[in-house]
């Protein structure tokens, strides 16, 4: 587990372009914290750093929005999946040539690819944020002490 603090847009935008640049097909990301946090704005900069040329907003009501940039982009937001156990073709997500990006996640965790990038983000004053990273797999364990250089 790695602990990251963001202390402005600026620091997140650096940690997501550094983040952006690590990335390769197939890699997936998910992300907890509480609502407001900062899940969709970090996902926005990271798909800007990974040329998304598209607006990223939140599909909340379309649970999977799919972008072209550098590397194709997926972008779900499971939140709606809470007390379903419907199945939206997950393996063709995660594991095609998409990176993909796992709002609220542990509501699908049964679903996820085994090895993947934790991302818990915790706002901890106006425009602080603390950034956890949990690796699995030894893909993400190398990202991270990348990362954190």
């Amino acid at each position: 587990m790695y602990e990251i603090i963001m202390n402005s847009l600026d620091d997140t935008e650096s940690f997501a372009l550094k983040l952006a640049n690590l990335l390769e097909a197939r890699d997936t990301i998910t992300l907890e914290g509480d609502l407001g946090a900062g899940k969709t704005t970090f996902t926005k900069v990271l798909a800007k750093e990974l040329g998304v040329k598209r607006t990223v907003n939140s599909p909340t009501f379309t649970i999977v929005k799919q972008y072209e940039g550098r590397l194709p982009f997926n972008h779900l937001d499971v939140y709606r999946l809470a007390e379903s156990d419907e199945d939206l073709g997950w393996d063709e997500l995660f594991y095609g040539d998409a990176v993909s990006v796992v709002e609220w996640a542990h509501l699908i965790e049964q679903d996820l690819p085994q090895e993947r990038l934790g991302i818990e983000i915790y706002q901890i004053g106006e425009n602080q944020r603390r950034f956890v990273l949990t690796p699995r797999g030894k893909r993400y364990e190398a990202l991270c002490e990348e990362l954190i250089k």
